[in-house]
């Protein structure tokens, strides 16, 4: 029996560790421990730690581009100008949201919209964030509404449950190798992951 290639991971958050361990699954390896920080500059402050550790063990670190660059290669150029031949450092444009929307049959069916109004070009959003919230809003199961939406005269930008409904989404219903026809982006990280 084969032995699967063990890949671990560092994310900035609960959604991005889910979207990894699927695409780590996706293409035929084994998850390893994922180090889940607190949004982007916690990322930053460990990323030497994490390429020290891939000069001898497979590791996938995913980033959203966000508007803190002009560009992926931009954003792994400053961080990380010589990345260890086992790390897998990929940027999600603009964020990881884009990569869920770019699979519009799965992701309509998962919000109880119509699938004409996923955004065909999920990357060139300025904030996916933002509109996946809109998308929810559309929805026409009240469950979604509630957990992902965020209340009327809040603070908050999402809704209580957002990230646990896009981690269900990712869990049970997102295919990667769709998604990757239409987020480059994404069809990137898939490729570099193979390659490890």
């Amino acid at each position: 029996m084969r032995t699967l290639l063990t890949i671990s991971a560092a994310v900035e958050g609960p959604l991005d560790a889910a979207v990894v361990r699927c695409l780590i699954a996706h293409v035929g390896c084994a998850l390893g421990t994922v180090y889940v920080k607190n949004g982007k500059e916690e990322l930053r402050k460990k990323i030497n730690a994490y390429n020290n550790a891939a000069q001898n063990t497979p590791w996938v670190i995913l980033v959203d581009l966000d508007n803190s660059h002009s560009c992926a290669p931009a954003l792994r150029q400053a961080w990380l100008p010589n990345p260890a031949p086992r790390l897998c450092f990929r940027v999600a444009v603009r964020q990881v949201e884009a990569w869920l929307m770019a699979d519009s049959g799965a992701l309509a069916n998962f919000l109880g919209v119509s699938q004409g109004k996923i955004p065909a070009n999920p990357e060139a959003l300025p904030d996916a964030k933002r509109e996946m919230v809109n998308l929810a809003r559309a929805s026409r199961r009240r469950d979604i509404r509630e957990d992902m939406v965020p209340r009327q005269n809040g603070d908050r930008v999402v809704g209580p449950a957002y990230t646990s409904r896009l981690i269900e989404y990712t869990d049970q219903y997102w295919r990667p190798h769709v998604a990757a026809q239409h987020a480059d982006s994404l069809r990137r990280a898939l490729d570099c992951l193979k390659q490890l």
